[in-house]
């Protein structure tokens, strides 16, 4: 449904991203990882047809920015039903699976400018999961959040594409990117500079951090706390 192949950008000036081939996989999760300024965050973008001369986002597709917050005094219930702004409906069932997903059902009434950073960032992820997408493009949805707030975010992903959906997600912390994705593609300097499974592209992406992963291992971290919902 979507992709770029022998794709270049400029920003300021500046080549951001040159001849970067992607095309994600559909009922996967796909990471994106690689230092600040590597060009994942414009990848996504183009990805999401929002850089000059790309095709408008469908309804299918769902976009989530890095540091996305509601600028207004909305409900977590009102921001999740922008989600249903490209349908031109409420669809009130699809809001409340959006926001149970999230974990936020019991914030559904509360403000979205005075709760926590973290629950105000999963609100903003039940607003593109009110969509009911096709594909997910998120640019690091768990920044912010605590250790076991993004293990939950991490499975609701992994589950997402479990149901056939495509998931292209922005990571810096490499053991989610381990225990959660099917594929790793790491970028530097605007180059796509490894492409595949976690446990083959581990150490290339290490290497981007300028770190090395010791003889064997991988930075696996389980969570210690049932998902959302679990008696």
């Amino acid at each position: 449904m979507i992709g770029v192949r022998d794709f270049s950008t400029q920003l300021g000036g500046r080549e951001v991203l040159c001849s970067v081939t992607f095309v994600p996989g559909g009922g996967a999760v796909t990471a994106l990882c690689g230092p600040n300024g590597a060009g994942k965050s414009t990848l996504l973008r183009a990805l999401a047809g929002l850089l000059p001369g790309g095709q408008p986002m469908p309804r299918e597709v769902a976009y989530l920015p890095q540091g996305a917050l509601c600028a207004w005094g909305l409900t977590v219930r009102q921001v999740a039903e922008l989600g249903r702004i490209p349908h031109g409906d409420r669809n009130d069932a699809a809001v409340q699976r959006a926001l149970a997903a999230c974990g936020v059902t019991a914030l559904a009434e509360r403000r979205v400018d005075r709760i926590s950073g973290g629950q105000a960032r999963r609100a903003m992820l039940a607003r593109v999961l009110a969509a009911e997408p096709k594909v997910l493009l998120l640019d690091e949805p768990v920044a912010d959040l605590d250790p076991a707030a993004c293990h939950d975010v991490m499975r609701l992903l992994r589950d997402f594409a479990g149901g056939g959906g495509t998931v292209v997600v922005v990571l810096h912390a490499l053991e989610l990117a381990a225990t959660y994705a099917d594929r790793l593609v790491v970028l530097q300097a605007g180059r796509v500079v490894a492409d595949g499974a976690p446990a083959d592209v581990l150490p290339a992406a290490a290497a981007s951090f300028g770190m090395v992963l010791q003889s064997g291992a991988v930075p696996l971290l389980r969570p210690l706390v049932p998902p959302l919902g679990a008696s």
